[in-house]
């Protein structure tokens, strides 16, 4: 992205302390956006103190502009505060990045209620919050842009991940539905599956994959996806150190159900052709039709 390309608009990033959300904030201001720094406060914690004010400094010693939030975004009505700091501070929102959330392992059979929703709710409620947020000032415009953060995990599953592979698959799901519903107000809904060495992915990589994957090789397709040059919607993106993949939602033709050879039946769709559609209504139309 060249420097001007975010100049004027306004963006909003979650969890953006650390990590992936910091390099994404540092990103979006040197491309000329004014950022909204949200990451939750720890306890103890003074404002200076925040990897959100840290990251604010950054932002400003190089030149650009920012502001810090210090609410979690799985609070009540903290992605109301979050879109009215950017209202504020700066008029207006024209991009929302939801990268907060939480991942802790628990095999499910040893999972209960609660510490499933302390995985669940930030991962996918501190994601919508804040889109429902944003949504009608974006709206109101004619002009924004989604990018929400889901995982490969709410693709394929984790194993002792449950809670967060739901909460990602959730993600997936919102992210379609909004694309759709956005598309006649000029707003673009994306997802991305990042691939980064972080605070969440840590004790999984070693100090190689630590260079491969550094969260500044995902910033510019997100820094891209928040801008006005962004011309896709719908899509779910798979990136991280250099490199760019893309995933869809895929189904075979249907076929005539046997009863008695389900078993057939199945191995015979794995060889059918997978297909993608634009919404649920085309893919049940093409269902209902079947294979010519």
């Amino acid at each position: 992205m060249n420097q001007a390309a975010m100049t004027g608009r306004v963006a909003i990033v979650t969890g953006a302390g650390k990590g992936l959300g910091k390099a994404y904030a540092i990103d979006l201001a040197a491309a000329g956006a004014s950022v909204v720094v949200n990451n939750r406060r720890h306890p103890g914690e003074t404002d200076e103190n925040t990897s959100a004010a840290q990251t604010v400094r950054a932002i400003e010693a190089a030149g650009g502009r920012a502001v810090a939030n210090f609410d979690d975004v799985s609070s009540a009505g903290a992605g109301e505060r979050i879109a009215a700091a950017a209202l504020s501070s700066f008029g207006r929102i024209d991009a929302v990045i939801a990268n907060a959330g939480v991942s802790i392992a628990t095999p499910f059979h040893k999972e209960e209620t609660a510490s499933f929703r302390s995985v669940f709710d930030p991962s996918f409620f501190g994601t919508l919050d804040v889109a429902m947020a944003a949504w009608p000032h974006l709206r109101a415009q004619k002009y924004g842009r989604l990018v929400l953060t889901a995982s490969s995990a709410g693709y394929f599953g984790v194993h002792g991940l449950a809670a967060y592979s739901a909460s990602k698959g959730a993600v997936i799901g919102l992210m379609r539905a909004l694309a759709i519903e956005g598309k006649s107000a000029g707003v673009r809904v994306n997802a991305i599956l990042p691939y980064a060495y972080s605070q969440m992915t840590a004790a999984h990589m070693d100090e190689t994959m630590k260079a491969a994957l550094d969260p500044a090789h995902v910033a510019p397709l997100v820094t891209w996806l928040a801008s006005e040059a962004c011309d896709v919607t719908a899509e779910v993106l798979a990136v991280g150190g250099g490199r760019l993949a893309r995933a869809a939602a895929v189904e075979t033709p249907s076929i005539p159900l046997e009863p008695s050879n389900l078993s057939g039946s199945i191995v015979t769709l794995r060889g059918e052709p997978m297909r993608e559609f634009p919404d649920a209504t085309a893919a049940f139309l093409d269902f209902l039709r079947g294979k010519e």
